[in-house]
């Protein structure tokens, strides 16, 4: 499929923001590779979207907790669409609200082995192919990091917020740690979006309990956060590294 478009490929990509992000970067030009763990129907869905748009895509399931299925993942993205300029850093996971003193391990393992070593995983592959260090010609992370990370969460889900105020730092040490090799590294934090991951969490209609906190007094929209995603991406940003876009209304 390589055609001289820039190559994305976007981790956990079959709904929500990741899904946003896959065809908005498809509607800006990249070649995308759309990454899923379970829900194989609604990727092939979101790759028939894309192409019906005119776009370039392919999906690829890989649990990004697991080695071997990351360097799968990535071997793909090798073979079948050429060198990788960006990476979204979407995969996470979120499970029912409760105290940290009700949580068990097991749990506590679960959000660790994707929200943070499956972010590591990821990120290390995606230097070896872009940084000029490593041959490449340069390219761009964008981590998906959370409000969560700096509001903490109390009461609902600590363990999702402590895992976010890890991606937090892998985006301000990575950032300077390649910043000389071509590569940027970036983050949003977004917080109250429209997805199903509030019903993973136990309350779908979580935002509309809180919104009338949130300054803006509404949620927001998994293309809202696409649009700084994308824009973290590209060209326009090549002065931008180790920073964070904050998309949670204000709050």
């Amino acid at each position: 499929m390589t055609t001289g478009h820039p190559t994305v490929l976007v981790t956990g990509a079959s709904r929500g923001i990741g899904a946003a992000t896959a065809r908005l970067a498809a509607q800006r030009g990249y070649q995308v590779c759309i990454n899923y763990r379970r829900d194989e129907a609604a990727a092939q869905a979101l790759v028939e979207a894309i192409r019906a748009e005119g776009g370039r895509a392919e999906a690829f399931g890989a649990d990004v907790s697991r080695e071997d299925e990351v360097l799968a993942l990535f071997g793909f993205v090798d073979r079948v669409f050429g060198p990788l300029s960006g990476l979204v850093n979407n995969a996470g996971v979120l499970e029912r609200q409760m105290r940290l003193d009700e949580m068990p391990a097991d749990r506590l393992q679960r959000l660790l082995a994707t929200n943070v070593f499956g972010a590591l995983l990821c990120a290390r592959e995606a230097v070896r192919r872009m940084s000029s260090r490593h041959g490449g010609a340069g390219g761009a992370i964008v981590n998906v990091s959370s409000a969560a990370s700096r509001l903490g969460s109390p009461g609902e889900y600590i363990d999702y917020a402590a895992t976010k105020g890890a991606i937090d730092s892998l985006t301000l040490g990575l950032s300077k740690e390649v910043a000389a090799e071509g590569v940027r590294v970036n983050a949003v934090r977004p917080a109250f979006i429209h997805t199903d991951i509030h019903a993973s969490g136990g309350e779908p209609d979580r935002i509309q309990r809180v919104q009338g906190s949130i300054p803006m007094q509404r949620g927001g929209t998994a293309e809202e956060v696409a649009q700084a995603i994308v824009w973290l991406l590209s060209g326009e940003a090549s002065y931008v590294t180790g920073s964070f876009i904050e998309l949670a209304g204000g709050k």
